[in-house]
């Protein structure tokens, strides 16, 4: 996930609202990636992301929070297995390992990638 999005379209810097409707007709890209960029604003990323069967993630290098819009399962969160379902909010910090690891087949989640490369807590360990 926080794949570059396309510059080209206009739509995603000018938006200040996407639905879930709209969001999910932008996957799967035409790549085949279960995620897509719908906002930007600053140093804030939002994604759409709707991964099927297994979750391919590595951990990021910035802070993120999920969402969940849809689906249950459980959530790897560093050495933490935690259970989640519709309207949970998930953090983790910049490059911790973590991944969807079982969930339903309707999960959907907006994901938000914020702050600086290495996260906030890079932030506080610089003199």
């Amino acid at each position: 996930m926080q794949a570059e999005a396309d510059m080209s379209d206009p739509r995603i810097l000018e938006k200040r609202r996407v639905s879930v409707e709209e969001a999910m007709r932008r996957l799967p890209t035409p790549e085949g990636h279960r995620f897509a960029t719908v906002l930007e604003h600053g140093t804030l990323d939002i994604e759409i992301y709707a991964p099927r069967g297994t979750d391919p993630q590595k951990p990021h290098s910035r802070d993120e929070v999920y969402f969940v819009v849809s689906g249950r399962g459980e959530f790897r969160n560093g050495s933490r297995i935690e259970r989640f379902a519709p309207g949970d909010v998930l953090f983790v910090p910049a490059m911790e390992t973590h991944r969807f690891e079982t969930f339903t087949d309707d999960l959907v989640v907006w994901v938000m990638f914020y702050g600086p490369e290495g996260g906030e807590a890079a932030l506080a360990s610089s003199p």
